[in-house]
């Protein structure tokens, strides 16, 4: 990185200040595990030879701190998965609800794009089709960061909204639903071919509502996989070349979780599920009325600050759900 000339290539700098970001990742919390455990072997030689009382308070304290920090060292074990660390992509998609479930959509997409921030991470919308009457029918979200995919995995499956809809003139209790989908970013060399005689290639020009961002070209790009039926699609860019680029990363991505749904019995279960994304499949249930209350179904962890939870503090739900994954 003190290379002259490093920052003359955008996208290869930001390659190697990915790497940096990956590897820190792993070493810092070692690092601060190890800091702690001197800290307090230092506070028990003085304490031998003499003011133990007096230590006492500062060796409690180090000994919390060196207890979060070997949880944290922890939890980086359970991320330890083949593409874990690797970059996401992540798409929320409105079910059944109506309008009510497209405002739901929107606002999970607005959740996860405030815990990537929160995390550091670098998120950016690459697809995005607006609902007619408010919300969004779907959006896809790129994530950049160290193990952005080990994290966001834990979201992946139907989730539930219940309130009192804002879109009814009777103000009744409305139920709707929206489903995740998250897959990793692959490399160039990524072991997954892909046969583009097997894809077809479809341009168009983007849009928004209201007349935003439209491009003047047929910038767009859409890839169907025919033999699977996976259709991928990226907007973002105003370049034809980057969204096709992109496209491409996500097609491989999704043809990824293909292959490694036949392998997992659990992917194959959600995904059955997600066929209809409605009643009896969700893994979390977002209660604004008559309560307050976020309930993981699949780890029973839940919190009665649902505001904090659309606001992106989603740690806890994957964390708790990462650890009952993990082998004991």
């Amino acid at each position: 990185m003190l290379a002259a000339g490093f920052w003359n290539d955008q996208e290869a700098a930001q390659e190697v200040i990915s790497k940096v970001k990956l590897a820190k990742s792993v070493v810092e919390p070692i690092d601060q595990a190890q800091e702690a455990i001197e800290e307090i072997q230092t506070f028990l030689e003085l304490a031998e030879e003499g003011g133990e009382e007096e230590l006492l308070p500062e060796i409690e304290e180090a000994s919390e701190q060196a207890t979060k920090r070997l949880d944290a060292l922890e939890f980086q074990v359970m991320l330890g998965g083949e593409m874990d660390s690797a970059n996401a992509f992540l798409t929320v998609q409105a079910g059944a609800g109506g309008v009510d479930a497209a405002d739901f959509t929107e606002m999970l997409e607005r959740m996860y794009l405030r815990w990537a921030e929160q995390k550091g991470f670098r998120p950016e919308v690459i697809s995005r089709e607006d609902a007619d009457e408010a919300g969004i029918r779907s959006a896809t979200l790129h994530v950049s960061g160290p193990f952005a995919y080990g994290w966001l995995k834990a979201e992946r499956g139907v989730h539930r909204l219940v309130r009192i809809s804002p879109f009814d003139s009777q103000s009744r209790r409305q139920t709707s639903f929206a489903a995740v989908e998250v897959t990793p970013e692959f490399d160039d060399q990524a072991d997954i071919e892909v046969d583009m005689g097997d894809v077809r290639v479809d341009t168009y020009r983007a849009g928004g509502a209201g007349g935003q961002h439209v491009n003047k070209t047929d910038s767009a790009v859409r890839m169907t996989h025919e033999p699977s039926g996976v259709v991928v699609q990226c907007q973002n860019e105003r370049s034809q070349h980057k969204n096709r680029a992109i496209a491409f990363s996500m097609l491989k991505a999704k043809l990824y979780e293909l292959r490694e749904r036949e392998k997992d019995e659990e992917l194959q279960k959600m995904y059955s599920e997600k066929g209809e994304i409605a009643w009896g499949s969700q893994i979390r249930s977002y209660v604004i009325h008559p309560y307050q209350m976020v309930k993981d179904h699949r780890t029973k962890h839940e919190t009665g600050n649902t505001q904090a939870v659309f606001d992106g503090d989603l740690d806890e739900f994957m964390e708790e759900y990462l650890r009952s994954k993990t082998p004991q």
